[in-house]
């Protein structure tokens, strides 16, 4: 049973008198390996924790929670035993070695303020307790700085940052803000036992769960599959108001019924207690300021930033050491093994190597020259931009998940339409992008210190070219996971990712002979946006000049006529808006609003005024761009008297369509019902063509006037059933089709993460006989997909089929195109891109 600390051989209650040679502020795991490491060197030492107890972080985990020892390769040094087990049993465990080990801790000795310098600090106590040592180890962690709620809170709305006993709680409706692990854990301790009657919700910024362990992803998932949980994606708070939270999901604002809403959203480090830490202070026009240069420096600005550290540990203000959570380094078995090795390094053991050095001393075996960890650990961050904040703790832990090889000049990086969703960084050399596939001599270089491959980590999308190594070049790979990791806990590397992506697109998007140096100050004030599914960016008749380009999602676009919106064109991810007023001035001529969750790059029309008038033919393309949808205007203003009906339906039609999910597919199959006759020829075709399954189901999904989108795969732009796929069976093809691969577990994930229903599970059938033997010899059940008695009657004794994802793909790999468009005997099944098909431009041409 895990016990409080009390008052006895632990802890003194005097003042202190005299000096220690090493004073640790905080008992986490981090502090109290430390305080062990120095009791067995005999060094005399203070640990000081503001609470009862020993390890308030582990303290406060949920009541039972189990704790991992991850990551299994990493070996422990600690004088302090810790392996996976429950967290009282940890706990006790501690507190019993704490106690025979002869660890001096100082209980409620909660410190204000640190000054002096290396060999004469002043700790200070809330208490005016003093605390004299030569050093000072912080290990204080972030938990007590919790990220708080953005949202409007409502009175009476209940909030915590904390769960201590999910048992406490019965027959509630909670929401978990947050799927790190915390946040997951939390909510599966809430939803753990059915008879307590909590309905719980997890709700997660992305489709993907970037900072949890694997394992408590894999639970997660689990319990959404058993229905004791659910899971909402792609969805943020709005607001929290006493019984009721409400959210803005990819499909629009959402209310649900919420008695309690629990964030875990992780934590930022005390930043003005540790800036302070040993600082010198003068008066500024009457107000007490930090003197530039003193004190603990902090890698960046931003507030989840983390301290500047050596490799022993050191920050920029000697004798001052960081370990643990607030040197970056979350997990428990590498806050303990930093106790351990802080202690080392201020004891003079200048020859101790961390303890995964054997583990990437494996990572760098294959490189050139005769680096040792530290120096290649340093050379690649500062040779490659997105890691240059990073500090060494960080980059030993970074990679940990990532790889770097040396490639000779011309190896090939990747082929284009391979699959692949990792991120490479050049720390050596330089590499170049084959552009033109039928000319490989036509390429363009990109330079040491960028990356590439960032459209695979954004979109899942095959590579969309091939890359060749330029020159001998050393690369880094990171997989989906550490970059997502990266971009989530490295703000300056999530800011350099999103720089290069958008510089990237608008040179795609815009061409015109523009290089990346012409877009300097676009991209200084570039902006993303999130927009909500219905939510405008663009307002007919507002005032603005800015320009939007679709980043993710896609837009619609609507002009008033008559009074009534019509429904003018949909832009897919890729296209830009608001050139009309930069060019012609005056007021917006349309709203543009989001037809599914997006996000769009906001250019300031400054910024894109100067760049065209720097680059003629930039001018010239927008100028295009503009004329073509003056004439969309101009068409609708000309018939909206003579031709209103048409131009009515086709807009209900449209918005119609849209509200199916062809806003976010790239292809999607429809029926004209006026042509159907119920033939089922398309469903017989589909299962043929794809060892006796269907992906189709024709006769589900929704119709509007003639108009039937069948339950078939939308091809989405960015795939939902990508999101959480363990052995990555998910996969874009160079069509855009997105198809699973013969790696499929079955674990049905996509199939949860599907909001269109077009996934099944099933077993693949046995072999059918041919057509032919059907036809003439009655063998087999004949056309499309076996009915369960036949597929049972001829499995192989025995042998159970295994179950696994079926989805349309496209008829990929099969010559003529989709089976079910060829076996349409009236045509009125067809396969349309969105941006093709929804457009009222094509009333125009007679097609409407």
């Amino acid at each position: 049973m895990c016990r409080k600390g009390r008052r006895g051989p632990l802890q003194g209650d005097s003042r202190v008198a005299g000096r220690y040679r090493i004073a640790i502020v905080g008992s986490g795991p981090a502090g109290l390996s430390a305080a062990a490491r120095a009791a067995a060197l005999g060094i005399s030492h203070v640990l000081l924790e503001k609470t009862d107890h020993l390890s308030d972080t582990i303290f406060k985990y949920q009541k039972g929670k189990h704790v991992m020892a991850t990551p299994s390769q990493l070996v422990l040094r600690s004088d302090m035993a810790f392996e996976a087990g429950k967290r009282e049993r940890i706990l006790d465990v501690w507190r019993d070695q704490a106690a025979a080990g002869a660890i001096e801790v100082r209980y409620h000795a909660e410190v204000k303020a640190i000054t002096g310098a290396a060999g004469d600090f002043t700790i200070t106590t809330t208490k005016d307790d003093t605390i004299l040592a030569e050093t000072v180890v912080l290990a204080i962690g972030t938990q007590g700085n919790p990220n708080l709620v953005r949202c409007p809170v409502g009175e009476g709305a209940v909030v915590q940052y904390q769960l201590d006993d999910p048992g406490e709680y019965i027959d509630e409706h909670i929401v978990v803000l947050g799927t790190g692990d915390a946040g997951i854990e939390n909510a599966l301790g809430l939803a753990a036992d059915p008879e307590q009657r909590n309905s719980v919700t997890i709700v997660n910024r992305s489709a993907e769960f970037a900072t949890a362990k694997d394992a408590n992803v894999k639970a997660l998932l689990a319990a959404e599959a058993a229905g004791r949980l659910q899971v909402r994606r792609e969805t943020t708070t709005a607001a929290i108001d006493k019984g009721m939270i409400r959210f803005d999901t990819r499909d629009g604002e959402v209310s649900m019924r919420c008695d309690r809403v629990i964030a875990r959203m992780g934590s930022a480090p005390p930043r003005a207690f540790v800036e302070n830490c040993a600082a010198r202070f003068e008066d500024v026009e009457g107000k007490r300021a930090r003197v530039a240069g003193t004190g603990v420096e902090f890698s960046s600005a931003d507030r989840v930033s983390y301290p500047v550290l050596s490799p022993t540990f050191e920050t920029t203000t000697p004798g001052i050491f960081v370990i643990g959570a607030l040197a970056g380094y979350p997990l428990i078995k590498h806050c303990m093994n930093q106790g351990h090795d802080v202690v080392e390094f201020i004891n003079g053991n200048t020859t101790l190597k961390p303890a995964d050095e054997p583990i990437l001393e494996s990572r760098f075996r294959d490189l050139p020259g005769t680096r040792g960890v530290d120096e290649w650990l340093e050379f690649l961050r500062t040779r490659i931009t997105v890691l240059e904040a990073m500090s060494p703790l960080q980059m030993r832990e970074f990679m940990l998940d990532s790889e770097v090889r040396f490639y000779r000049r011309g190896a090939v990086v990747f082929e284009r339409n391979a699959p692949g969703s990792s991120l490479f960084a050049i720390a050596d050399g330089s590499v170049l992008v084959q552009v033109n596939p039928s000319d490989p001599s036509v390429t363009v270089p990109i330079a040491c210190g960028s990356i590439f491959g960032e459209v695979g980590l954004i979109s899942g999308r095959r590579r969309g070219a091939t890359i060749r190594a330029a020159e001998d070049s050393i690369l880094v790979e990171v997989s989906r996971q550490a970059a997502l990791k990266l971009q989530s806990q490295v703000p300056a590397a999530r800011a350099a990712i999103t720089r290069i992506s958008i510089e990237r697109q608008l040179l795609q998007m815009f061409g015109s002979g523009l290089a990346s140096e012409d877009l300097g100050e676009v991209l200084d004030s570039a902006e993303i946006i999130a927009v909500s599914a219905g939510k405008p960016v663009i307002t007919e008749g507002e005032e603005g000049d800015d320009i939007f380009v679709i980043r993710s999602g896609s837009m619609v676009v609507e002009k008033q006529v008559g009074g009534k919106p019509v429904f003018l064109s949909y832009l897919p991810a890729g296209s830009y808006v608001g050139e009309m007023s930069l060019i012609a001035g005056g007021r917006r001529t349309a709203t543009v609003k989001a037809a599914i969750k997006s996000e769009v790059i906001r250019l300031k029309g400054d910024a894109i005024r100067a760049v065209m008038a720097k680059k003629p033919a930039l001018l010239e393309k927008v100028r295009r761009d503009m004329a073509s949808r003056q004439d969309l205007n101009a068409f609708i203003e000309a018939k909206k008297d003579s031709f209103s009906g048409v131009v009515d339906l086709y807009s209900s039609v449209s918005n119609f369509l849209v509200e199916q999910g062809v806003g976010e597919a790239t292809d999607v199959l429809l029926i004209d019902e006026n042509l159907c006759v119920g033939c089922d020829n398309c469903e017989k075709a589909c299962a043929d063509s794809h060892d006796g399954l269907s992906r189709l189901d024709r006769e589900a999904g929704r119709t509007y006037a003639h108009l039937h989108v069948p339950t078939s795969c939308r091809h989405c732009e960015h795939p939902h059933c990508m999101a959480d796929c363990p052995p990555n069976a998910i996969h874009r093809g160079p069509d855009g089709e997105v198809f699973i691969d013969e790696t499929c577990i079955g674990c049905g994930n996509c199939q949860r993460n599907c909001p269109y229903g077009v996934i099944r599970m099933d077993a693949v059938p046995p072999k059918k006989p041919g057509l032919l033997s059907w036809l003439f010899f009655g063998r087999g059940p004949g056309p499309g997909e076996p009915g369960k008695a036949w597929s049972y009657a001829n499995a192989k004794p025995g042998v159970e089929r295994p179950k696994k994802a079926i989805k349309c793909d496209m008829c990929s790999g099969i010559d003529g195109g989709p089976a079910c468009v060829r076996a349409c005997p009236t045509g009125a099944a067809i396969r349309v891109a969105p941006e093709d098909f929804l457009s009222v431009s094509r009333l125009e041409r007679g097609e409407g």
